[in-house]
């Protein structure tokens, strides 16, 4: 994400400011306007969840006026005996059967087309009817219309066909506020496959290619409304196949489990179908469905086959269906412990999300960001991926291996990161003329979008980078070894920047790594201009893409690469675990190669605590007083928000660069990688000062965790060598830690970086497993106190949902940071401003929990652990894993315009227009192609805000890891 621009014979560096990695979805805002005159017009949606004694109620407001509605009052009635119990995101009062809402400081003002929610929970006995009407600032609001409910009935998903046999598709569709069904569109991800106008909706999809295919069906109505279906998973088989469903299955000792056998073509005669034990674990055998008969009337009917479990064993067995003339279908069954339910929680949604069907990998075996492709968080398309979800990958495959025993999965998962997320010397070819003591040139980071491109200054002195000849000789390269953090996997943008390649463009066919966030802390991902890694002038402008970011007189051919610490240093802890489960089981040399691969790439990620400039850490004003760092003077031994390389693609005029980052957020954090690059002997790194620098690095982390903690608990934002980015005064009285300034919300502005308790979650989870696995008090400090805060604002209810924290709201700052004697941060406090039941955030809080009441016998975390978990599990499963509906009202922006300098244009691969009248949709016309494009074509034309119901591979990912945490240490 950070483009250089470089003269061709002069080494110079551009000044990109920040990396969005993985910029969660609540972090995402949308701006407001000044209300007017205009007559106020509003719906209110209201949902409820009952448990027959009580119930929760989620209402959103939508302003469906033309003008901002500043202060709202919120009325309506119950027709029985409804009593409220206590409300949230807003102030909530019951005077008889009337109910009255007020909105709170933070959510008052709901901007044209906005919504904003709020709940409460009540008791009752009897009937509990909707309220009939409700009213805002006395208006009585107008009912939503609801778009019609889609579902698609064929095929089943999991299904297989053979290549050549039509697939039939089949939908059901209904229509609201009597309206009709105009017609129903199928869709194979993206791509059209027909319409039918009339009941049964059907289609017939012939042609389909041999992989894994999503297909959806997408309904419209008369009054303009449409909807999709929840996507199908099928296959394509090159011929024809037995079809197993689930793969992945536990059983527990004693207990029995099943999975469906079907075929994936109709035969001319009945087939008979064996299935066996072929390998792995006596204890578990075949009771039933041994042999089954499928006929042309049946077969793709499942049948199922029994597996029972022995009372004493453990481990894995595969079993193998046959059949004469169909390929063979294979399903992995592993015997559990009686009491490990949470590890067979983990193997079925393992199963699911492995399933090629359920469309969470591409056909390389990427993981995509999310199932779903109409999406924009920091990625801005669900099919694009992270390296935090390559990360997640390996810890996913880590834990199967803790629980099966088999780690060829975990190796297999760092080789394909390695082949497509780690640059590949082809892709940075010019390492070799790096020089160590000139590492990049200055360029200021600028406020907003509007001020770039930020001029080069080479009169700025930087510092000399002190590791990059250890590096090349513990490791006998000029390369790096860390990985890129975005990357463009089915090339919808069309660069083609595949590794190895540099822009082979639209007809690539491989995964393509790219970047978008350039300018500034203000530049959202609604404003960002997608651009090759690879800049070989063959889109853009002129000068490629280079030129809206960086100013120079001249500009170069160049590649460039920038590494998110969080994800590298997560993958280093997955690499821990995986030698700590494998050393347990006697399997240590099953991961010893994969594992010295992660202390590798731990060693690079010392990049990562540099000052961008390699100046000197600590009360760093002014770029040209400033001193140059002369060694580790310019570390500050925490994880920053990225370090960037790059270079010359030129090898015959070859120049290279490499920066740290000078802003460090207190989510990035990570001390059980610190600990195990440091005192933990096979991830220890081959350089001579790499484990020195980590042990360093774990005592900082600690010791910036203790600062950052707010007087409840929370840890609030992080620190800067570089104020402004571009080294200026900060505001007198601003807070120090190592003389680095505290900066409330560091990187990100729009929305604000501190602002997702996601962070909290995420980087907690990593000091209570430091925690379990060492009982350091200087963790156990911070964890006590953030526990008990985070406990005190959770919610369980009565039925088993639940509410944890969303968004944080942040004032005052910590105390000067006093190492020998800490401050109580007397002056540093959250508020919680909303709360939410996403699922991804609750398994990383209930992870923290469970490691933390695992060391400290916390009863209180480990129940609130366990009902998260059952919560999730219970309430929120669905046929692609577990996932919940989430309201979009930051969707208003896909119109936003992004700034291009008067004068410049350009071209993007597929031949869109880049100027200065571009937008967020214009820049990506693929999203009108998209099934679920019509959802925001409604909001954008002053319809309801859409809700999507999202599966992130990150997410079910950590759903799966806390079950399989609970199940090894509190089960």
């Amino acid at each position: 994400m950070h483009p250089s621009r470089r003269r061709r014979t002069r080494r110079r560096l551009w000044t990109a400011v920040v990396a969005a990695l993985a910029l969660p979805l609540t972090m995402l805002g949308t701006g407001t306007t000044p209300a007017q005159a205009a007559a106020l017009q509003c719906s209110v949606d209201y949902k409820t969840n009952d448990w027959g004694s009580g119930f929760t109620a989620d209402l959103t407001l939508t302003n469906r006026g033309t003008d901002a509605i500043n202060g709202w009052t919120l009325t309506y009635s119950y027709a029985g005996n409804q009593k409220l119990t206590s409300g949230w995101n807003g102030t909530w009062s019951q005077s008889g059967q009337s109910v009255t809402v007020q909105n709170a400081s933070y959510n008052a003002t709901v901007a044209a087309g906005a919504a904003v929610s709020t709940g409460a929970q009540f008791t009752y006995s009897g009937s509990n009817a909707a309220p009939a009407s409700f009213a805002v600032n006395g208006t009585t609001c107008a009912g939503a219309h609801q778009p019609p409910l889609t579902v698609l009935t064929s095929p089943t998903a999991g299904a297989t066909y053979s290549q050549g046999q039509a697939v039939p598709l089949a939908a059901t569709a209904a229509a609201a506020d009597n309206a009709t069904i105009s017609k129903v569109e199928f869709y194979d991800d993206t791509t059209l496959l027909g319409t039918d106008t009339t009941s049964p909706y059907t289609f017939s999809a012939t042609g389909l290619t041999v992989g894994s295919h999503s297909l959806v069906a997408k309904a419209y109505d008369s009054l303009g409304a449409s909807a999709s279906s929840t996507p199908v998973g099928i296959t394509v088989a090159s011929g024809p196949a037995l079809v197993a469903s689930p793969t992945q299955l536990g059983v527990q000792q004693g207990k029995t489990g099943t999975f469906g056998l079907t075929l994936s073509s109709q035969p001319s005669a009945n087939v008979t179908v064996s299935t066996a034990r072929t390998a792995g674990n006596t204890g578990l055998s075949v009771t039933g469905g041994g042999s089954l008969t499928f006929t042309p009337a049946n077969w793709s009917t499942p049948q199922n086959v029994t597996v029972t479990a022995d009372a004493a064993g453990t481990g894995t067995a595969t079993f193998t269906a046959t059949a004469t003339g169909y390929s063979a279908a294979a399903v992995t069954v592993t015997e559990l412990a009686a009491s490990k339910t949470y590890d067979a929680r983990f193997l079925d949604l393992y199963g699911k999300i492995t399933n090629p069907a359920n469309g969470y990998f591409s056909p390389e075996g990427i993981p995509y960001h999310s199932v779903e492709t109409l999406i924009v968080e920091a990625p801005d398309q669900g099919h694009e991926t992270t390296s935090e979800a390559y990360s997640y990958l390996l810890w996913l495959q880590a834990m199967y291996g803790k629980v099966t025993g088999d780690w060829s999965k975990f190796n297999g998962a760092w080789g394909l990161m390695e082949k497509y997320m780690i640059p590949t010397h082809a892709d940075q070819p010019t390492n070799s003329f790096y020089t160590a003591s000139k590492p990049a040139t200055y360029a200021p980071e600028l406020d907003t979008p509007n001020e770039y491109p930020a001029k080069l200054d080479p009169s700025v002195s930087v510092g000399t980078d002190p590791i990059a000849g250890e590096l090349k000789s513990a490791y006998g390269t000029d390369d790096i070894y860390g990985m890129h953090w975005l990357q463009d996997v089915d090339n919808t943008y069309g660069y083609g920047d595949e590794p190895g390649k540099c822009e082979a463009g639209p007809t690539a066919t491989g995964p393509s790594y790219i970047n978008t966030f350039q300018r500034g802390a203000q530049e959202s991902v609604w404003e960002t201009v997608p651009q090759p890694t690879c800049d070989s002038f063959k889109y853009g402008g002129k000068n490629g893409y280079l030129d809206l970011f960086t100013g120079d007189s001249s500009y170069a051919k160049q590649w460039k690469y920038t590494n998110a610490p969080d994800a590298d240093a997560r993958a280093v802890q997955a690499a821990y675990w995986a030698d700590v489960w494998a050393k347990a089981q006697g399997k240590g040399s099953d991961v010893s190669a994969t594992v010295g691969k992660a202390a590798k790439m731990g060693d690079y990620l010392r990049y990562a605590m540099y000052d961008k400039y390699f100046k000197k850490i600590g009360n760093c004003v002014g770029p040209t007083t400033c001193p140059a760092g002369t060694g580790k003077d310019a570390s500050d031994y925490l994880l920053s928000w990225y370090y960037a390389w790059g270079g010359a693609t030129d090898t015959s005029a070859g120049w290279a660069w490499r920066i740290g980052s000078s802003h460090v957020h207190g989510g990035y954090q990570n001390p059980l990688a610190a600990y195990a690059l440091s005192s933990y002997a096979d991830l220890k790194p081959k350089s001579t000062t790499g484990a020195a620098d980590w042990g360093t690095s774990l005592t900082r982390q600690l010791e910036f965790y203790r600062w950052l903690q707010s007087n409840e608990g929370a840890i609030a934002g992080g620190a800067t060598n570089s104020w402004a980015g571009r080294y200026a005064t900060p505001p007198a009285g601003t807070s120090t830690f190592y003389g680095m300034y505290y900066d409330q919300q560091p990187v990100y502005h729009d929305p604000p970086s501190n602002q997702w308790f996601g962070f909290q979650a995420w980087s907690m989870e990593r000091v209570a497993e430091y925690y379990q696995q060492t009982g350091n008090a200087a963790a156990k400090t911070v964890l006590d106190k953030w526990v008990s805060w985070a406990l005190s604002k959770t919610t369980i209810n009565p039925d088993g949902t639940f509410r944890i924290p969303s968004t944080l709201q942040w004032s005052g700052q910590p105390d000067t940071w006093n190492a020998s004697s800490p401050g109580a941060n007397s002056g540093l406090h959250v508020t919680v401003a909303d709360y939410t039941d996403d699922v991804g955030v609750a398994a990383a809080y209930a992870k923290t929990l469970t490691y933390y009441a695992a060391k400290s016998g916390n009863a209180q975390a480990k129940t609130t652990a366990k009902a998260l978990l059952d919560g999730m599990w219970n309430h929120d499963q669905d046929s692609l894993g577990i996932a919940v509906p989430e309201t979009r009202t930051d969707y208003s922006r896909f119109n936003d315009s992004v700034y291009v300098p008067s004068g410049w244009t350009g071209t993007m691969p597929n031949g869109e227009a880049i100027n200065s009248s571009s937008t967020f949709s214009s820049l990506r016309s693929f999203y009108k192609n998209d099934p679920a494009w019509s959802k925001i074509q409604s909001y954008l034309a002053g319809g309801a805000a859409p809700v999507f119901t999202y599966h992130r591979f990150w997410a079910q990912a950590d759903i799966a890891l806390a079950m399989g945490s609970y199940a090894e240490l509190l089960e």
